[in-house]
């Protein structure tokens, strides 16, 4: 006994309870196909689609009057545009994290959780596209602007700028994001087709399907694309948020012109992505009982990751700090001041500490990592505080710059607020729509999971027998009626 209950806390338990394989395709396909649609959802998905009236709204606003609704200004070119497209990217960057490189690196912890962060950073990626277009002020033009074409002046329009940089990065993982969340979800799209007894929503989960059947020769070629497409989206979670640090790094202001940067951006991408997932699963796995499959070990786990890349993330604002000091210039020395106590938004970069610095330090402590409550509530402070560090590191540095007679200050509009909130209200949108349709927990995956998943006693990893086992996929789900 004693034997066992060591095992079980050097290797917990991905799955509770006690589930076959037949239970666990039950359990997460009727969320999508047997019960019916909780009153609840209607309740949040109307709530969503009224609030992200408020971006098409602002969208068509800004549009037929020009940027000038927003707030920027002479030297803040820069503001709630970029603030949020950054912002955004950095969510999206924890479900190809869970995805690709804990599958790599064989984590069995990213089995339930992996499916939603998938979509979340689809859908985290669709708000922050949107931004920089609209920060052209003519984006009708875009094709003119980006595209290469033939002409007589021989040039390429807008080349030059960085931001170009962001089109390519942020379209690339968004591409292969798209296509390795889809790739993951054949075999329980196929799964979905054969239970369902809804001619319509037979014909459709067969269409995304693309013929699965479940044989030894479909698991293979499946393994191996899914193996390959992670190793493409591995350097990916590095590299992009690299690149979209470079729009500050490669610049001469002060603030921005930081070598720190990348690993800086790195780290609190991770850092706000996996709050987010913790934002999302949490009230998930109550409302739609997964607490079998979504189980306490998978929270403590993120928020020992939380954890991690938020000291990292501290440790790079104390090193902005030495290096304004270190670098004997006076402009960096001022930037320094300006923004922890002689500048107007002095608040906004301790609220930023407190956000980011002090409130993950709960996390040092067993009772906090397993309360549902606090990490839910330490997610919400992380996610507010990343977003202000956005607004710190944008607006404090630009608002006071070189030359005291272009100062000015930031005030954002109407107009921007109701832009970001919309956004965040398309988000959940979005996100309501992917777990009515669409099993929010990879099914396949869970039930390899299952000790049953061992055909050949336990002394063996399950990994070397999955191919074996899959196979038989079909033949424990019910016959159509």
């Amino acid at each position: 006994m004693q034997e066992k209950d060591l095992q079980q806390k050097l290797r917990p338990a991905m799955v509770e309870g006690e589930h076959s394989f037949a239970s666990v395709t039950d359990s997460i396909s009727d969320i999508t196909l047997k019960k019916r649609t909780p009153f609840g959802w209607f309740i949040g998905f109307g709530i969503a689609f009224m609030v992200a009236q408020m971006m098409m709204f602002s969208v068509i606003w800004l549009l037929a009057n020009g940027i000038g609704v927003w707030g920027n200004n002479q030297p803040v070119g820069w503001a709630f545009d970029i603030i949020n497209f950054v912002w955004w990217i950095g969510i999206g960057h924890a479900g190809t994290l869970i995805s690709a490189i804990l599958l790599l690196l064989n984590q069995k912890w990213r089995t339930s959780i992996n499916r939603f962060a998938e979509a979340m950073t689809l859908f985290a990626v669709a708000c922050a596209a949107m931004f920089p277009l609209l920060h052209t002020g003519r984006p009708w033009l875009a094709a003119y602007w980006l595209f290469p074409y033939p002409n007589t002046m021989g040039i390429w329009p807008q080349f030059r700028s960085p931001l170009i940089w962001d089109v390519f990065a942020v379209s690339t993982y968004a591409s292969v994001s798209a296509l390795f969340w889809y790739v993951g979800l054949i075999p329980d799209f196929a799964t979905l087709r054969d239970r369902a007894k809804n001619k319509y929503f037979r014909f459709v989960y067969a269409a995304l399907s693309w013929g699965w059947r479940g044989s030894a020769r479909h698991w293979h070629r499946y393994e191996i694309a899914y193996l390959i497409l992670a190793g493409i989206s591995t350097p990916l979670v590095l590299s992009v948020h690299s690149i979209v640090s470079f729009d500050f790094s490669v610049s001469q202001v002060p603030g921005w012109h930081a070598t720190i940067f990348p690993p800086y951006f790195v780290a609190g991408a991770v850092f706000a992505g996996f709050a987010m997932v913790l934002i999302l699963c949490i009230p998930l796995r109550r409302w739609y009982r997964m607490e079998d499959f979504i189980t306490k070990t998978h929270l403590i786990f993120m928020g020992k990751v939380m954890l991690a890349t938020g000291l990292i993330v501290v440790y790079g604002y104390a090193m902005e700090a030495f290096f304004g000091w270190y670098s004997a210039s006076q402009y960096e020395i001022f930037m320094v001041k300006n923004r922890i106590w002689e500048g107007p938004y002095w608040w906004s970069y301790w609220l930023l500490i407190f956000c980011n610095g002090l409130s993950i330090q709960l996390l040092w402590f067993k009772r906090f990592r397993e309360s549902e409550f606090w990490l839910f509530t330490i997610s919400i402070v992380v996610s507010v505080g990343m977003w202000l560090e956005r607004f710190v590191i944008i607006v404090t540095s630009l608002h006071r710059d070189f030359l005291p007679s272009s100062w000015a200050m930031y005030s954002p509009t109407m107009i921007d607020w109701s832009m970001f909130i919309g956004t965040i209200g398309f988000f959940f949108t979005l996100l309501f729509l992917f777990v009515r349709f669409v099993p929010i927990i990879s099914i396949f995956e869970v039930r390899t999971l299952l000790p049953d998943a061992n055909v050949h006693g336990h002394h063996q990893d399950f990994e070397e027998n999955v191919i074996e086992v899959e196979y038989t996929y079909d033949r424990t789900d019910p016959p159509n009626e």
